[in-house]
């Protein structure tokens, strides 16, 4: 499993929400270098990144991990993206990104 996942869940429908592109990048001073990036599978997850080799390299700092939503609403959303910036403070503990979200609001929170 990767150090970094994530699960996206639709509340409006109450289903996974599958096929949402997501991108994984680092934050430094303004500058945002990509890591990975990947699509939710069928349960809304991302457990594996296209790039795992990011996982060897995984430094302590601010990461931001970004949803498009816009795709996934098909156009018909208020957010046509989500991002979510974090703190990676330990390079061994897991670090799992959920987002819970409807055509017109997002949830987020630090998951297990």
């Amino acid at each position: 499993m990767s150090p970094i996942t994530t699960h996206v869940l639709d509340t409006a429908r109450g289903v996974p929400a599958a096929g949402i592109p997501v991108k994984l990048q680092k934050t430094d001073t303004q500058k945002l270098t990509l890591v990975a990036h990947g699509v939710t599978d069928a349960d809304g997850r991302i457990m594996q990144w296209d790039d795992e080799s990011f996982a060897a390299l995984l430094t302590p700092g601010m990461y931001q991990i970004t949803f498009d939503t816009d795709a996934y609403h098909q156009g018909q959303g208020f957010f046509p993206q989500v991002s979510v910036t974090f703190r990676v403070t330990d390079v061994g503990q897991h670090y799992h990104v959920p987002l819970l979200l409807s055509p017109f609001s997002y949830s987020t929170y630090r998951g297990s």
